[in-house]
């Protein structure tokens, strides 16, 4: 073949390749993202605060990629991600997630922290049920008692008493709604619980102790000689140990 026969080929090839070139553009799937692409994109979302697009970055990594070693580093920013756009039930499950994949990781202290908070966080009012201040509470003392060193030590501290703090609180709000009722033994019970579990939230013993005594004596108004003896028993018991 001469050189002229190959370069006219050449020229009527070309078309055909860019045609190819055109048709894989708009016809095929683009390429996946890689890991670290992925990886990169969740952060610079995060910088941003852009905390939705993050998360879906993350959980794309999460997906495609189980076995990267940035999958580690997604799922807690995962969670991190959440827990900056305040959904904190979601983020109190991604943290969770990786304590249980990753239980001997370097990061279950902030995990820990992190999942306790987004429990902490879901909080509203004092008369409903507290399950996520317990939730919260019960994971502050395992940090504490995991992980006594840690940076998060003296934070988990406060936020402990926090927690107990909100459920005397709660505490208080019902046994003041069996008092407010006239149903004084339902009332002295609580309010005799909350002395007995609660001593740590001095803010509230003297309050609970005069609603305690008040509602003792109500109480015992209507009762039989032997339950009042049984009860007068137990109020001092009560008394000397206060």
């Amino acid at each position: 073949m001469s050189r002229r026969t190959f370069a006219l080929l050449l020229l009527l090839l070309l078309p055909l390749v860019s045609s190819c070139g055109l048709i894989d553009y708009y016809f095929l799937p683009p390429a996946d993202d890689t890991a670290q692409e992925l990886f990169e994109s969740g952060m610079d979302y995060m910088k941003e605060k852009h905390y939705s697009q993050a998360a879906e970055s993350f959980l794309k990594l999460k997906d495609r990629y189980p076995f990267s070693p940035l999958t580690p580093k997604a799922e807690v920013a995962l969670g991190d991600a959440y827990f900056f756009d305040a959904k904190y039930p979601e983020a109190a499950e991604a943290y969770k997630e990786f304590e249980t994949l990753h239980p001997s990781n370097s990061n279950i202290p902030y995990v820990l922290f992190q999942m306790a908070l987004s429990n902490y966080n879901q909080f509203r009012t004092i008369d409903l049920r507290q399950d996520n201040v317990k939730e919260a509470l019960e994971i502050f003392y395992r940090l504490e008692e995991s992980f006594p060193g840690s940076e998060y030590s003296k934070a988990s501290k406060e936020h402990i008493y926090k927690c107990r703090k909100i459920l005397a609180e709660h505490e208080i709000f019902v046994a003041d709604f069996y008092w407010r009722t006239g149903e004084y033994g339902a009332a002295w019970h609580r309010y005799i619980y909350i002395l007995e579990n609660f001593a740590d939230v001095v803010e509230f013993k003297d309050y609970v102790r005069k609603r305690a005594e008040y509602s003792y004596f109500e109480y015992q108004k209507n009762l039989s000689e032997e339950e009042r003896e049984k009860l007068q028993w137990t109020w001092k018991r009560m008394l000397k140990w206060l």
